[in-house]
């Protein structure tokens, strides 16, 4: 059975009649604890996180990543910075993609766990060099304006307290004529595969949080932060509205990801 119905992302950010409170998955939390209670999941979760994202979804988050990377097309020589990037996924795909004379990425993540795995694993990888790791708020970047050419940033939106003052950061961050791609769960358009998709997200991710990662809470507040973020043209009519331009989405997987790319023109 499918969970109840849940307020839409708009109003739980306006916290209806109260501005002060947001969404933390299903549960009404105040703003100014969002932030605290995000960092406790991924601190919690930083050591298995990259291994928990193969078996959650088979090794298929790596095609998704694959196809941003690819939308992307980085080019030695780009400035880039990959948000909520803390293990370094992404940012190793567009080296790899951009060659040796790549300029260095910059990592940004408020989690300074995720970072620590993040560097453990270049040095592991025998990357010494290429990526600039950054601890800093996605609603706050600690860049000044129009310093990057490409701005990335993949499972890590739905997370943010303020979806539309991490959208209008990315947008200052960028110089005129650079992109903004987000990777994000979507909603799924395939019917069946939907009701399917539910089902595995409530009942048994939290259950191979547990059994892996030690922390059951952790993914059922990650299946529940799926549910609760914008469907696709909703995402991209925030990005409208923080100025982008050229909004595109693609969707992965029908539907179960999204990819949307705008341009600060």
């Amino acid at each position: 059975m499918n969970p109840d119905p849940q307020p839409s992302h708009a109003s739980a950010e306006r916290g209806d009649s109260d501005a002060d409170t947001t969404h933390f998955g299903f549960r009404t939390v105040a703003e100014s604890e969002k932030s605290g209670m995000v960092r406790a999941v991924f601190d919690a979760v930083a050591p298995k996180y990259d291994l928990m994202n193969d078996l959650m979804s088979a090794g298929v988050h790596r095609l998704w990543k694959a196809a941003m990377v690819d939308w992307l097309a980085p080019r030695a020589g780009q400035s880039i910075v990959d948000v909520a990037g803390g293990t370094g996924d992404i940012a190793f795909r567009m080296l790899d993609r951009m060659g040796e004379s790549a300029t260095p990425v910059t990592v940004c993540d408020i989690n300074a766990e995720m970072l620590n795995v993040g560097r453990n694993r270049a040095i592991d990888q025998g990357r010494l060099s290429g990526v600039r790791w950054v601890c800093g708020n996605a609603e706050a970047l600690p860049f000044p304006d129009m310093n990057f050419d490409a701005y990335t940033i993949a499972f890590g939106l739905r997370n943010v307290t303020h979806i539309d003052r991490a959208l209008a950061e990315g947008r200052r961050v960028l110089k005129p004529g650079g992109r903004l791609l987000c990777l994000e769960f979507s909603k799924v358009l395939v019917p069946v595969l939907d009701k399917l998709y539910d089902a595995y997200s409530f009942q048994v991710l939290p259950w191979l949080g547990g059994l892996v990662a030690g922390d059951r809470e952790a993914y059922r507040y990650l299946a529940e932060s799926i549910r609760r973020f914008p469907d696709q043209a909703t995402l991209a009519s925030h990005m409208g509205a923080a100025g982008f331009d050229q909004v595109k989405v693609r969707n992965l997987s029908g539907g179960i990801a999204a990819i949307h790319s705008g341009w600060r023109i």
